[in-house]
């Protein structure tokens, strides 16, 4: 057991542990899809002594077959966490804007790097803020880390092993309603979704203030979506990062454990959609 009881860690409770003997290295992934860069809104304030990381150059290779974002080269994920700061021993806190849904792209590929001692900061960097916690401009330069990137901590899924989750078990698509219908698609090749996926908008997991819900609560909105605990679940998204938040609060839920996590499909509806070998369902699902 590490550090961290739950994947989320408080606000309140970050601060406490920033003061104690073993404080967690911070990594601010702030990032929006389209832009301002998360640089400018670190540079402008973040919580003392994080370090910025970056979602498109240093949490994902270039773009490609793999999607918009595919998982980062390992060797290159390992150069990124040591400069950070991140070692084999130290407990790590990461946070975003608000919600969660970028963090836990750091969270899972830390946990995938085989790095367990690891949080999301509940309600991010607005929940810091709201929260009275002291903010920084300065640049930290933090001494290198001896973390050693061992992929394989969790389970990820090819477009074939997607295709498959979908009629044995439960994939759930983590993108807004009218991106899963079809509605629309602002970024990627064509409209649609994964046959037999079932929508679960990653905007479901968190409250109006930005943090997350209760335990209970989600695990009833899984359950009402068809997930059983032990049964066989896996997430997408557009790209393979919100996806990611999805897997992170099935095991808030405790639908799932650290040690059988909810699998995702890593390229995502991004590199499914510009297969044209692929299917792409339209409308609701039926029965959900």
């Amino acid at each position: 057991m590490g550090t961290f009881t739950s994947p989320l860690v408080s606000a309140a409770d970050l601060a406490t542990s920033l003061v104690g003997p073993l404080p967690p290295v911070l990594l601010d992934v702030r990032w929006r899809l389209g832009g301002p860069p998360g640089r400018e809104e670190y540079d402008a304030g973040h919580v003392p002594g994080a370090v910025f990381v970056d979602l498109d150059t240093e949490l994902a290779s270039p773009p490609g077959a793999g999607g918009r974002h595919p998982l980062p080269d390992p060797a290159d994920l390992q150069r990124v966490l040591r400069a950070a700061g991140v070692g084999a021993d130290r407990p790590v806190v990461v946070y975003d804007a608000d919600n969660g849904s970028v963090a836990a792209r750091a969270w899972w590929l830390l946990r995938w790097a085989g790095h367990v001692d690891v949080a999301v900061l509940d309600g991010g960097y607005a929940a810091w803020v709201a929260g009275g916690g002291a903010v920084s401009t300065a640049v930290p330069t933090p001494d290198p880390g001896d973390v050693v990137v061992r992929p394989g901590g969790m389970p990820v899924l090819d477009a074939d092993g997607a295709a498959a989750l979908a009629g044995t078990g439960v994939l759930l698509d983590a993108r807004a309603p009218e991106r899963y219908r079809g509605d629309v698609e602002p970024v990627d090749p064509r409209a649609g979704h994964v046959p037999g996926a079932v929508n679960a908008p990653f905007a479901g997991h968190v409250g109006p203030d930005g943090r997350w819900l209760a335990p209970e609560a989600l695990a009833a909105r899984f359950a009402g979506l068809g997930v059983v605990p032990g049964g066989q679940v896996g997430a997408y998204c557009g790209s393979g990062v919100t996806a990611s938040s999805v897997v992170l609060a099935l095991e808030v839920a405790g639908v799932t454990g650290p040690q059988a996590p909810a699998a995702l499909y890593a390229g995502s509806w991004s590199a499914w959609s510009a297969d044209p070998t692929r299917p792409a369902a339209t409308g609701d699902e039926p029965g959900h």
